[in-house]
């Protein structure tokens, strides 16, 4: 964790989206950051995460158990490889223990979250240097339109489509926590991603109370582009193309972060570019020591 010590010396960082990509922003975001809040997207709606919103009715816990465990560097003791591990073979198959310990929670706090906080408590987080929040509390669903006029339904599926034009949450009218819009506000720097374009950075981004901060913001936005495209949901997009989808959903950054060595053709790109080593050698994923370096300059 960042040194509280010093904290007021340093920026005020939000990362925002969803999945394992943001859980490299969140590792970056603590090596330099003197706070450090997580807006997480709550629109799973499948495997563990997706069977809890269905059975007890909460906002989906995955990104969120994943965040927490990544902010609390203890992806490599055993309570955090517990929070991680999921049962096999029980009547509980395929649950997460994170996700059942925030369902609880949840239950006997009477609400998300705070749920999240005692879990931040548990994991050894100090509220004064960070502090995870999810996008919305409410039972949301992402919705996709493609080019060919389909309409796609669910998070899931989203993410298995390729050729999406737009995407949309509903209800339309969930709401953000507070704390979250002033986080927002109050930011240096907002980090959206890495993660998949629809399905993370944007389910997160498009509560309204968050796509509305984020117009208002004077923090300086920068969005982490992927390494490479997905197979479905970005299927054939250069850098311009994702940075596009994200200006046609209400959501424009001041600087696309991109890997020097990416696989990604660049495009016509229409805001500033940074390139810098992000991705781990020989490897498909970001590298948290090289996002975090180049994060640090555009703070």
């Amino acid at each position: 964790m960042t040194n509280p010590g010093v904290a007021n010396e340093r920026p005020r960082v939000v990362v925002i989206g969803g999945g394992r990509g943001l859980t490299a922003a969140v590792r970056a975001a603590r090596m330099y950051a003197g706070h450090v809040t997580m807006v997480v997207s709550t629109a799973d709606d499948s495997g563990s995460s997706g069977r809890l919103r269905g059975s007890m009715g909460i906002a989906a816990p995955g990104d969120l158990r994943r965040c927490l465990v990544a902010m609390a560097g203890r992806e490599d003791d055993p309570v955090g490889r517990a929070f991680e591990y999921r049962f096999d073979g029980t009547d509980i198959d395929g649950h997460a223990l994170g996700n059942l310990l925030l369902a609880g929670l949840t239950a006997v706090c009477g609400d998300f979250l705070g749920a999240i906080e005692e879990t931040s408590r548990l994991l050894g987080i100090d509220p004064a240097v960070a502090q995870a929040l999810p996008s919305t509390v409410d039972l949301v669903d992402l919705h996709a339109t493609t080019v060919d006029g389909t309409e796609v339904v669910g998070q899931y599926a989203v993410s298995k489509t390729a050729g999406i034009e737009r995407v949309a949450l509903y209800p339309k009218d969930v709401r953000a926590p507070e704390s979250a819009v002033a986080a927002i506000l109050g930011a240096d720097q907002i980090v959206l991603g890495p993660g998949s374009l629809y399905t993370s950075v944007l389910a997160a981004a498009l509560v309204k109370d968050i796509q509305s901060a984020l117009a208002a913001t004077t923090a300086r936005m920068v969005y982490v582009c992927n390494l490479e495209p997905e197979d479905a949901e970005t299927r054939g997009y250069d850098v311009a193309e994702h940075v596009a989808a994200l200006i046609t959903h209400g959501v424009e950054p001041d600087v696309v972060l991109v890997n020097r060595d990416c696989v990604l053709p660049m495009g016509n790109v229409t805001i500033d570019v940074v390139e810098a080593a992000l991705a781990r050698p020989d490897s498909d994923v970001h590298d948290s020591d090289k996002l975090a370096a180049a994060l640090t300059v555009l703070t």
